[in-house]
């Protein structure tokens, strides 16, 4: 018998020292491109200039991501994550409420593509007539369309368990369109699309008074 209580937890060990160089280069890497991709858009984002900003070896870029595409993957990856989170916090926060939830959520994607320069460099090189970086958002594993489409049917499932399954996805679909079709083409009175889109999901829910 152990002369004392023993911690329930195992002790987590270290990385080892090339591991954990590996997972701070993939870091810097990561957050260098979305600094580019802010700045210059994604097409001007080059592997050379990566290498120098982050301060590691190309050999060790391609290693790690692959190819160029492999760190669009990775930012995307990263980005939507991020997006998530704040999402499902913003909805958590008005749970039980449909119509406001709703409302806020809208408001907060779409104060994200205002202020996120990584957005807005997506939203800018899509409207300047290039799409490079926009079929990581769109065609790829797990891309940030479906993820939210997901967690909104997620959440209308506990929210409105009452609407049919068909009615919760459709609902959530729609939601997601009507949001990124007003972040690239704004309305001419921005701030009442937030209620607009809430009202129209909340329709398609058979729920339009929820609040």
């Amino acid at each position: 018998m152990p002369d004392g209580p023993t911690s329930a937890t195992p002790h987590l060990r270290p990385d080892p020292p090339r591991v954990a160089w590996r997972k701070e280069m993939r870091e810097r890497v990561i957050a260098e491109a979305r600094t580019l991709a802010a700045e210059d858009g994604w097409d001007r984002v080059r592997v050379a200039d990566l290498a120098v900003r982050a301060d590691v070896s190309r050999p060790s870029i391609y290693k790690e991501f692959g190819d160029r595409a492999g760190i669009g993957r990775a930012l995307v990856e990263r980005e939507t994550d991020e997006f998530l989170v704040g999402l499902a916090a913003v909805l958590d926060s008005h749970r039980g409420r449909l119509a406001p939830a709703l409302e806020a959520a809208v408001a907060h994607a779409l104060e994200q593509a205002a202020v996120n320069p990584f957005v807005g460099a997506v939203l800018t090189a899509t409207r300047g007539g290039t799409d490079a970086l926009l079929p990581f958002l769109t065609s790829r594993p797990e891309p940030v369309f479906s993820s939210t489409r997901r967690l909104l049917c997620a959440w209308l499932g506990e929210t409105v368990p009452q609407a049919a399954e068909d009615r919760r996805a459709a609902a959530a679909d729609l939601a997601v369109r009507l949001t990124v079709s007003h972040m690239m083409l704004p309305a001419d009175d921005p701030a009442a699309t937030p209620l607009l889109i809430a009202r129209t999901v909340s329709t398609v829910l058979g729920a339009p008074e929820q609040g």
